[in-house]
């Protein structure tokens, strides 16, 4: 653990896990603040689980959750009390301790203490507080015209798209001033947590330090993202910094709402609770699958959009495979709930999956959405919407339960002037260009481009804008390059074979492999190797590294 002590009374620290809260009592800590709301990654413990740690060490635990960039006067104050009131030594923790830095260096400020003094304090043990000093001189506000940081192009997030597209941007225009920002230590390969789930892939296979990903040349900001204000060209990080930009790409992935499902996140990982949209709860889904001999296994999907929309359905045809060949499927009964009206969007791939609904015995339980959990009672409840709009409240049992949460784009981006009116980056769905804000960009998971959101069409998406955003700076002169949405999903309806769905805006296929190959709307051996073996070396030697293969953006006639 990475602990800075401000204060005799007081440390700061990034995220912990409900592991490490021994050794926090082993050092002395009486108490435990943590100010990071839940969902904010997908390898985030939620607080409950950091609570339920705190309890058996002996350790008192607080939530004071605040968003990157929002802590104000009454969050301070709030913080301050709590301090007041809980036993000492205590250690705050956020994503990387600056909000619980920022935190204390306002309550402080607040308390009377010469504003010239709590920067040094806090510089001394690792977090530079001066940007906050800055604020509260210019009464609660984030200066932005004196910026410090200054790049040509700034990319949001470090993920499969934001990675790919700086690569794409170096690889056309090596001497280009690039940056991107991420708070993450470790970068992940989502698409194989559904197979970490079914005891296919390790999990430490589906990761790598995100230091070893930057490409060579981009600066990394290691830093949250508070708030964008493209008036000024800027963007505020978590604890007042200033970065300016020419050109800005926007990709900081999603977030999973595991609150907005009632008693939810605090029973993950127990009970019988799991979701491979965890890279920590993966590794349980095997376990429960394995265990189960008989009983009733839910698999749910909530209200699209989401991320990989064919993940729900994999889960569940990987554990009914295992089941079937262990002979247990005539004891086990599989229940599909599923918020949506139809078992896939597109058509052409649904008989295909119906023989293996029907192979399994599957339930399914269409305009279904997940409302509420009760993890120890093994019971869920489903809001179910009739054909006339009614809706009714449907309780069932359990004993193995794979929850997909409802998702939406991140805090910092849906309050933002890039958002839709519903939160999303709103971009031209061609170009992926902002549709009113000029030099801002976006893809992957936040934007508002409707085709399915998953790593594959994030491939595809990261050489239109790179194309694009060179060409508006003069780099390139070609026409602008195309998006045609183009998403991949492949769905794992047994162990060694896979249908291989690729499909476009409108739900158009767009097979990259002709049928005599692989057949998309078939399960296929081949495809489940391509799945297997060779997907993942094309998302780190490939992908994350600038080389397109195979994704060449196609240009405007």
């Amino acid at each position: 653990m990475d602990i800075r002590t401000l204060t005799s009374a007081f440390s700061v620290a990034p995220q912990i896990t409900p592991g490490e809260v021994a050794e926090l009592a082993a050092r002395g800590f009486r108490a435990v603040v943590c100010n990071r709301p839940d969902c904010e990654g997908p390898d985030q413990p939620n607080f409950a689980e950091i609570d339920r740690a705190c309890r058996t060490a002996g350790l008192e635990a607080a939530y004071l959750p605040v968003a990157p960039g929002t802590v104000g006067g009454e969050d301070a104050r709030a913080f301050g009390q709590l301090l007041d009131r809980l036993p000492k030594p205590v250690l705050a923790f956020c994503r990387t301790g600056a909000r619980s830095a920022t935190l204390w260096s306002l309550s402080e400020a607040a308390r009377g203490r010469p504003v010239p003094e709590i920067p040094g304090q806090a510089k001394a043990h690792g977090h530079d507080m001066k940007d906050v000093a800055r604020r509260v001189a210019n009464g609660g506000r984030t200066p932005t015209d004196t910026g410090e940081i200054r790049h040509e192009v700034v990319v949001v997030g470090g993920g499969a798209a934001g990675i790919a597209v700086a690569s794409g941007l170096k690889a056309r225009k090596p001497d280009l001033d690039v940056a991107i920002i991420d708070p993450a230590d470790t970068h992940y390969y989502q698409p194989g947590w559904t197979m970490v789930g079914a005891g296919v892939f390790r999990p430490e296979t589906t990761e790598r330090a995100m230091a070893s990903l930057i490409p060579r040349g981009v600066r990394w900001i290691k830093a949250a993202v508070a708030a964008f204000e493209p008036e000024s060209n800027a963007v505020i990080l978590d604890g007042g910094r200033v970065v300016k930009y020419r050109r800005l790409v926007v990709a900081p992935g999603l977030k999973l709402d595991w609150h907005a499902v009632d008693g939810l996140a605090e029973t993950l990982g127990r009970n019988g609770v799991t979701s491979n949209y965890r890279r920590d709860l993966a590794p349980y889904t095997w376990e429960l699958v394995r265990g189960l001999k008989h009983g009733r296994a839910v698999f749910t999907q909530p209200p699209m959009p989401i991320k990989c929309a064919g993940a729900p359905q994999k889960a569940m045809y990987l554990s009914a495979d295992h089941w079937r060949d262990r002979d247990r499927l005539k004891d086990i009964q599989i229940d599909f709930f599923n918020a949506g009206g139809v078992l896939f969007a597109v058509e052409e791939y649904v008989p295909a999956l119906m023989r293996y609904v029907e192979r399994y015995g599957v339930g399914l339980n269409f305009q279904h959405s997940l409302a509420r959990i009760d993890g120890p009672a093994r019971t869920a409840w489903f809001t179910r919407t009739a054909p006339d709009g009614s809706k009714t409240e449907v309780e069932e049992r359990f004993d193995m339960i794979h929850v997909v949460p409802p998702q939406t784009a991140p805090d910092f981006v849906r309050v933002s002037p890039l958002a839709d009116a519903v939160g999303w980056v709103d971009v031209d769905p061609g170009t992926l260009r902002h549709r009113s804000l000029e030099g801002v960009y976006g893809l992957g998971d936040a934007c508002n481009a409707p085709n399915a959101k998953t790593a594959a069409a994030a491939r595809k998406q990261a050489p239109v804008v790179a194309h694009n955003l060179l060409k508006d700076i003069g780099a390139i002169g070609a026409a602008d390059a195309i998006y045609d949405g183009y998403g991949s999903c492949p769905l794992t309806v047994e162990r060694g074979r896979i249908l291989l769905a690729e499909f476009g805006y409108g739900g158009k296929l767009l097979p990259s492999f002709p049928a005599w190959l692989i057949d998309g709307t078939r399960p296929s051996r081949l495809a489940w190797l391509l799945k297997e073996r060779v997907l993942p070396f094309v998302y780190w030697q490939g992908m994350l590294k600038g080389r397109e293969w195979l994704v060449t953006p196609k240009l405007a006639d």
